[in-house]
Formats: C-alpha cells, structure tokens, sequence
C-alpha cells in the first residue's frame, strides 16, 4: 500500500512513531524550559548543559556506585536539582529585576562551564548506557519493530508532561506559582514565601532536564555534547509553542517531532533545519507563538 508521497505505508508510520519518540524528549526539554521563562522569566541557556549533567550523573551512579536505572531515575533529578537550586539562588536571583539578556548570559556561561568540565574529564568520546533488562526486545507493531524502551521513553514523557501540565494549570500550587510572578508582594502577604517557592520552581524545571538525561542515556551515547545541539532545537520548539505556555511547549515538542520524522521521509536533506523553518512561519504569522499571549 502507498501513500501520498509514494512510499509504503510502514515507512510513514515508523517515522512519525521514531518522530514521537524523538518528540518526547523535545516535550520533556521544552517543558522545563517553559517552567522556567513563564513563571520566573529567565532565559535558561544552560538547559542543554543540565540535560548532559542528568545523563551523566546517572551514568556515574550506574558505573561508580552500582545503583541502577530505576533508583537513577529518582535519584538524578533530585541530585541535579539541588544543583539549579543552587545555582538560582547564589546566581541568577540577583538578575531578576534586570535585562532578560543578562539572564541568558549567565546561564549560557554556565553551560559552558559545565561542558568543559566533563569534556575535560570525559573527553567526546560517548559512553554506554546499557538499557535495563525489564526493558530489553522489541515489541511488533506490524509496521516496524519497536525497541521496547523507546516505547517506554514515549508513555513515560506522556505521563511526566501531562501531570507537570495538570499540577501548574489546575491545582492550588500552580495557581501559587502564577501568582508569585505576577504579584509577588500580594501573594507573601498571604503568608506564603515566594523566594522558596520561586527557588524550587527553578529547581523543579532544572530535575525535569536532568529526568530527560537519565532516560535519554540508553537511547544516545552519554557524551558531554549530547546537549550543544539539542538546546537550539528545544529553543525553537519554546519559541514555536509559546514562550511560557507549558501545554504549548508539550504539544509542540510531540507534534514538532512528528514532523521531523516525516520529513526524513519526503525531503530527507531538509529534516535537520525544518523545525526551524516552522520557527520563522510561526513567527511571521504569529510572533507570540501557536499558544502564547501576545504582550
């Protein structure tokens, strides 16, 4: 059977499925990012850096410690968001009440830093994460087999994305959250500290890099520059959903991969760039993204 294009239509479907797959952790990325412009308006270029840091801590857990995927996979967001805790309240805390550019300075820097150091350890060879034996095979779709991990990695995003949706947009914390950035004064009048809240919101959006780190580190090599090229990609995906809409971070991140994968189908030269050719669409038609509000 051939569709449109000509072509089987188990090619077409094994692409848009490796393209959710890949969209997954463009949802996942994309999701913290959003987190972290919309609530608390940082620019958050060392997202791609603490993405590499998730992967890598949880490689070291595995290797230097013994402790498992599974363990990692609690453990890593939690030791990596410690670390952007820290991190918002020495550093970026005094850039509040300024330029968004200085923001996105300061955070690029440390990205940097951050790379050279585990370039310096590590070098840019990759290292193997083995996939965890529960989750080892593949499953027949009829269209194509299916490493049965990469399915994993797609219904754990779902669910991730979709209860990150679910807390911000619809229970009493995120409704907290939203006010703090809009009327912080009003809302430490109520008695609720919003510095703390604010400090584990960043460190909420940074567990969320380091959760798609760990579950990426099966899937591609564990290498210091697993996140150069994938932050620009994530940044576009923000850009084209909504800066600080987190439903459209999600649904941009799981649609804009559908499309990547269909593209390597159609034009296969054009599937690195279109998403950034979708980008500047948006952005002509609408500058405030599919989902966001214009200023």
């Amino acid at each position: 059977m051939f569709d449109i294009f000509g072509m089987p239509i188990q090619v077409i479907m094994g692409q848009v499925a490796i393209g959710l797959i890949n969209g997954s952790f463009y949802a996942m990325l994309s999701l913290g990012l959003a987190i972290i412009f919309g609530l608390l308006n940082i620019i958050n270029f060392s997202h791609g850096a603490l993405y590499m840091l998730g992967a890598f801590v949880g490689w070291m857990l595995l290797n230097y410690l013994g402790i498992n995927y599974w363990f990692a996979l609690i453990l890593v967001p939690i030791i990596v968001g410690i670390f952007g805790v820290i991190m918002e309240r020495f550093l970026i805390r005094k850039l509040y009440h300024v330029d968004h550019i200085y923001g996105l300075l300061l955070t690029f820097g440390i990205a940097l830093m951050i790379q050279a150091l585990f370039l310096n350890l590590f070098g840019v060879s990759g290292q193997l994460y083995e996939v965890p034996e529960l989750l080892k095979g593949t499953l027949n779709l009829t269209f194509m087999y299916l490493p049965i991990y990469r399915g994993w990695v797609l219904v754990a995003s779902v669910i991730v994305c979709g209860s990150t949706w679910y807390l911000i947009e619809r229970t009493k914390l995120g409704s907290y959250l939203r006010a703090a950035t809009e009327n912080p004064q009003l809302v430490q009048a109520f008695g609720i500290r919003v510095p703390t809240l604010i400090t584990l919101t960043y460190g909420a959006g940074v567990a969320l890099a380091a959760l798609a780190g760990v579950m990426a580190a099966p899937v591609y090599q564990v290498s210091p520059l697993m996140g150069v090229d994938l932050v620009i990609i994530v940044f576009a995906v923000v850009v084209i959903g909504g800066m600080g809409s987190i439903g459209g971070a999600i649904i941009a991140g799981f649609g804009l991969g559908i499309v990547e994968g269909l593209t390597r189908v159609v034009y296969p030269e054009a599937s690195s760039v279109v998403i950034f050719v979708v980008m500047v669409i948006v952005l002509l038609v609408k500058p405030s993204g599919l989902f966001g509000k214009a200023v």
